[in-house]
């Protein structure tokens, strides 16, 4: 049975001034994400927000140990980038 993991990422951005700007930011992050990991990204809460945004990472595979193990790793590394974005919560949820 194949399983599908959901990783939420809760992001802050500081300095943030316009819409545009942030844009800057999470455009490329998402960008990341994807080409790094080959998972499915969106920006799923506070679009219009300045400085805050949710993002929602999907993954699906046999084994749910390597779902739940590539999102772990999906947080690290996003944790690790010296970004202008910084990590403040996540949740992983397998279904």
């Amino acid at each position: 049975m194949p399983t599908v993991g959901l990783l939420t990422l809760e992001i802050y951005i500081a300095g943030i001034t316009s819409l545009k700007e942030k844009r800057g930011v999470v455009k490329p992050l998402v960008a990341r994400i994807r080409h790094e990991f080959n998972v499915s990204v969106a920006e799923v809460e506070d679009q219009d927000q300045l400085g805050h945004t949710v993002l929602a990472i999907a993954a699906v595979s046999a084994s749910r140990d390597y779902v739940h193990g590539l999102l772990e790793r999906v947080v690290q590394s996003v944790a690790a980038w010296r970004l202008d974005a910084e990590l403040v919560d996540y949740t992983i949820e397998l279904l």
